[in-house]
């Protein structure tokens, strides 16, 4: 089973300008900074990571996302509510 952290990762890569970024990114990496991802990307991000998980972010939540880390727990504590 592939954890959450490696299908982000996966998401991200899709978006990505620079692949090898998101080879070296950990959990703490900011999306927009460290991984270079514009904000148009990260809305497709998003879209793709409720699909793959079933999950609905509101915009209160999106606010908070800046690293992997972020995503990681909303998409849990999101899911613990199902």
């Amino acid at each position: 089973m592939i954890s959450k952290t490696n299908l982000i990762k996966k998401i991200l890569k899709k978006y990505a300008f620079k692949k090898s970024l998101i080879d070296r990114a950990t959990v703490n990496s900011n999306m927009v900074k460290d991984l270079n991802i514009n904000s148009a990307r990260i809305v497709d991000i998003i879209l793709d990571v409720e699909d793959e998980f079933e999950i609905e972010i509101n915009s209160k939540d999106l606010e908070k996302i800046k690293t992997i880390k972020d995503l990681e727990d909303i998409i849990k504590d999101l899911i613990s509510l199902k």
